[in-house]
């Protein structure tokens, strides 16, 4: 059964996984609070819960396979597709860009689900997206675990949020963080210089 939202960010708070701060997004905003995703997903019974939302929604759409962006989407995209019973490949970052490596395929006319940990601007699912129409596939929709833009980010097929909240994110010329001189972190996986 699913779980409620506020269950879901139950299990964040439990997991240490919702910080407050001065964060770099992968976006390249900036933030007061993040969303620490590998945290709460280091908890198997945890993630299998939140990934329930997720595989319940898409349980009566045509899926052939689970697609996921390297390295957030990777346990997201397979719970949801063991949860489906489905397929499950992933794409990685090749000079900057999200490709198919190790021998992934994709068939044209099959149904594919994206799915990834956090969606903020949509940039990386939409270029998994990409990958999956240049193969000649389907889009069945997308999955994710935290909606950071609370609806705002849509890509035009049915889409599930476990958690839906809006956290403000600034461009960094405009952060009030960055204006009071407080030390900017980036807790994601992604290397950050500045």
């Amino acid at each position: 059964m699913a779980i409620t939202q506020e269950q879901a960010l139950d299990f964040f708070r439990k997991a240490e996984a919702l910080l407050s701060g001065h964060f770099l997004l992968t976006s390249g905003k900036h933030s007061a609070s993040y969303f620490q995703c590998a945290k709460v997903l280091q908890y198997p019974d945890y993630t299998r819960q939140i990934c329930l939302n997720i595989s319940d929604y898409f349980r009566h759409i045509p899926v052939d396979g689970v697609i996921a962006p390297a390295m957030g989407g990777i346990i997201v995209g397979y719970e949801v597709a063991r949860q489906l019973n489905k397929k499950f490949i992933f794409a990685e970052r090749e000079d900057g860009v999200f490709k198919l490596r190790r021998g992934f395929d994709i068939k044209a006319g099959e149904n594919y689900l994206v799915c990834e940990d956090v969606v903020t601007t949509g940039g990386s699912v939409m270029e998994v997206i990409n990958i999956v129409k240049d193969a000649g596939a389907k889009l069945a929709g997308v999955g994710f675990l935290v909606d950071r833009s609370n609806g705002k980010v849509q890509f035009g097929v049915p889409q599930i949020g476990a958690v839906q909240i809006e956290v403000i994110a600034f461009d960094s010329h405009v952060c009030p963080l960055c204006k009071k001189g407080e030390p900017l972190v980036k807790p994601g996986s992604r290397k950050f210089t500045q």
